[in-house]
């Protein structure tokens, strides 16, 4: 293999591959980035049985050929030069060369590495900038806790009737939907959760992208695939289902109120402060005067009082969240103002964009019950 590379489509390239590099990989070859050079383009790969990614860069090639090399030592070489790079394997070493700086790096065993999976057929089709928002928008309620691994996933529902994709999840205290309309293959009703973390930096990679071809796992192959203009990422499905949504979700409110973000967000944040812990709940009292009160802190401690204006639509209501969960849905809205909607102090509280639709974000967010 020899060829010659900008270094900013190799940086590119590479950065993008090594996202799905495991930190532990459970085999050595599974730390490489398989490079493979064909005619005019550089193909950079990364596989460890759960996360595929598969991208590629155009290059002079003038030797064809397929080395593989530690995926961190090599992003880490690539971030550090500038000018063209050229890269020529001898023997079991890869020469790097790049202005006055040169490398020999070891290659790993080719014959050890795995297959990468074939992508699925495609589901449905959508911009990347769509799928990049709302995949950032439900990971907002995405659970933390890895003894509960079904809820650091996002649950994924294709609807063939009425056409549209819904994300999904929770972590038992939130729940986070939002829902797409997509140009679907006709395949049919199918549902899917997805890693997190692993989905999210596939989605952000294709965010530029004007249409991203999706394929949802089936029932022979386990895979979720989503494939770029230029990117190609496959993630093994999650085991199971996440807890159903749509009873959860009220349909009549007794309250309605909406806010400004910016000043509720400033206002949530300065309250805060004076909580010993950071799940300790504030206190959101909506008035009939047109004025939402913060309360924090405790007769014993240090204590906080805030306000912002609001509009009230029914009786004064008091209700009290975990603060960092209540700006976590307030900055997923991407909305200037936010619409609280209300059934009593002790429900679910339904957070949406002011004046959105029903395929918009809609954030469920359980209250704290108050002591006294």
């Amino acid at each position: 293999m020899k060829l010659t590379i900008g270094q900013e489509h190799l940086a590119a390239a590479v950065g993008y591959a090594a996202r799905s590099l495991p930190a532990r990989p459970p085999a050595p070859v599974l730390a490489g980035i398989l490079l493979d050079a064909h005619e005019d383009w550089l193909r950079v790969s990364a596989f460890d049985y759960e996360v595929s990614a598969d991208t590629g860069a155009p290059a002079t090639v003038t030797e064809n050929g397929r080395a593989l090399i530690s995926g961190r030592l090599l992003s880490d070489i690539i971030a550090t030069i500038r000018g063209d790079v050229h890269l020529e394997l001898t023997g079991s070493r890869m020469l790097l060369r790049a202005g006055s700086a040169r490398f020999t790096l070891p290659t790993l065993p080719l014959e050890e590495y795995p297959a990468l999976p074939a992508p699925g057929a495609t589901t449905g089709t959508l911009a990347g900038a769509d799928l990049a928002e709302a995949v950032a928008q439900v990971a907002s309620a995405v659970g933390k806790d890895d003894t509960l691994p079904l809820l650091t996933g996002i649950g994924l529902r294709h609807d063939n009737e009425a056409g549209t994709l819904t994300l999904h999840a929770t972590d038992r205290y939130r729940f986070a939907v939002r829902t797409l309309a997509w140009k679907d293959a006709d395949l049919p009703d199918c549902t899917a959760v997805i890693p997190a973390k692993a989905l999210i930096d596939a989605a952000k990679a294709v965010a530029d992208d004007t249409t991203v071809d999706i394929a949802l796992p089936t029932a022979s192959s386990g895979l979720f695939t989503l494939r770029g203009e230029c990117h190609t990422t496959t993630i093994r499905a999650m085991e199971g289902e996440l807890p159903k949504y749509e009873a959860l979700f009220p349909t009549e409110f007794q309250h309605e109120a909406t806010v400004e973000i910016a000043a509720l967000k400033a206002a949530v944040q300065r309250v805060a402060l004076v909580s010993t812990k950071k799940e300790s709940p504030i206190k959101l009292t909506f008035t009939a005067e047109g004025t939402l009160v913060l309360e924090g802190g405790t007769s014993d401690d240090a204590q906080a009082v805030d306000n912002v204006d609001t509009s009230l639509e029914g009786g004064e209501l008091s209700i009290a969240f975990n603060p960092s969960f209540l700006i976590d849905g307030l900055n997923a809205l991407n909305a200037e103002r936010v619409q609280f909607q209300f059934t009593t102090a002790t429900k679910p509280a339904v957070l949406r964009g002011y004046d959105s639709d029903d395929q918009a974000l809609r954030y469920l967010l359980m209250p704290i019950r108050l002591s006294g």
